[in-house]
C-alpha cells in the first residue's frame, strides 16, 4: 500500500495563498500609506456589509409583507448582527488609518 503525499493537501489552498499574497505586499511595499489604503477598503467593506443587511431586511418588509411577530423579530436580529459586524469592521478600519498616520508622522 503506497502512501499519498502530503502536499497534495496543500494544493486547494494555493488559490487563497495567491490572493492574499497582494495585500501584504501591497502593506510591505507601501508602507503606511498602504496600511491606511488597506484600513480604507476595510471601511469599505463594513459600509457595504451594513447596507446589504438593511437591503435585504427592507427587501423582505416590501417583498413578503409585514412577518408575523416571530418573523420579524428573527428578520430584525439577523439585521442588527449584520450591522454590528460592519461597524466593528468600520472602527478596525479607522484605527488601521489612524495607526497609519500617527506612523507615518512619526516615521516621516
Amino acid at each position: 500500500m503506497r502512501k499519498q503525499s502530503e502536499t497534495l493537501l496543500l494544493l486547494p489552498l494555493l488559490p487563497i495563498f495567491l490572493i492574499g499574497m497582494f495585500p501584504m505586499f501591497l502593506i510591505a511595499l507601501l508602507g503606511f500609506f498602504g496600511l491606511a489604503l488597506f484600513g480604507v477598503l476595510v471601511i469599505c467593506v463594513g459600509l457595504a456589509s451594513s447596507n446589504e443587511a438593511h437591503d435585504a431586511f427592507n427587501h423582505d418588509v416590501i417583498v413578503h409583507g409585514y412577518a408575523r411577530g416571530s418573523e420579524r423579530a428573527t428578520q430584525a436580529s439577523n439585521m442588527r448582527m449584520a450591522t454590528r459586524l460592519g461597524l466593528r469592521l468600520e472602527a478596525v478600519g479607522a484605527a488601521m488609518v489612524l495607526t497609519a498616520a500617527i506612523g507615518f508622522c512619526y516615521a516621516g
